[in-house]
């Protein structure tokens, strides 16, 4: 496979799904990488009961998992390292009820050792679209291991 700097679109979603395919939770709940290019990133959750509350609505654990990984994917892909999450914050502005949440993320800004992004999820139900949370992380490059 071509290297992230090389890849055409198609090669470089490849090879998110990839990353994604590695990471047990995400499997779990059955995250969906839908589009991924450099800085930005559209990842869905179906709902189910899995992911749900005792009242109906999507954990908002799993909202934030969504927040996180997004901004991780749009941050670590303009940066083009592999990066961690340094921080982010959340603003729940609505209960999640539908059929499928979509996160997409996208770089702010991006240096040599961090990366600011941003995150709207969405709640989808019939096709409609209604915002139910925000998110602002700091994206860092990771550390290297020995």
């Amino acid at each position: 496979m071509a290297s992230p700097a090389q890849a055409s679109p198609e090669q470089f979603l490849a090879m998110g799904r990839e990353v994604l395919a590695k990471q047990p939770f995400s499997a779990l709940i059955g995250a969906e990488l839908h589009a991924l290019s450099p800085g930005f990133i559209d990842l869905q959750v179906p709902v189910t009961d899995k992911v749900k509350q005792q009242d109906g609505f999507v954990h908002g654990g799993v909202l934030s998992y969504l927040a996180d990984n997004a901004l991780t994917f749009a941050g670590g892909t303009a940066m083009r390292v592999p990066v961690i999450t340094a921080e982010f914050k959340i603003n729940y502005v609505r209960p999640a009820i539908g059929e499928r949440l979509i996160a997409r993320a996208k770089a702010v800004h991006a240096g040599r050792s961090q990366a600011v992004c941003t995150c709207e999820i969405f709640a989808v139900t019939g096709g409609e679209e209604k915002l139910c949370a925000i998110a602002q992380g700091t994206i860092a490059r990771s550390p290297s291991i020995p």
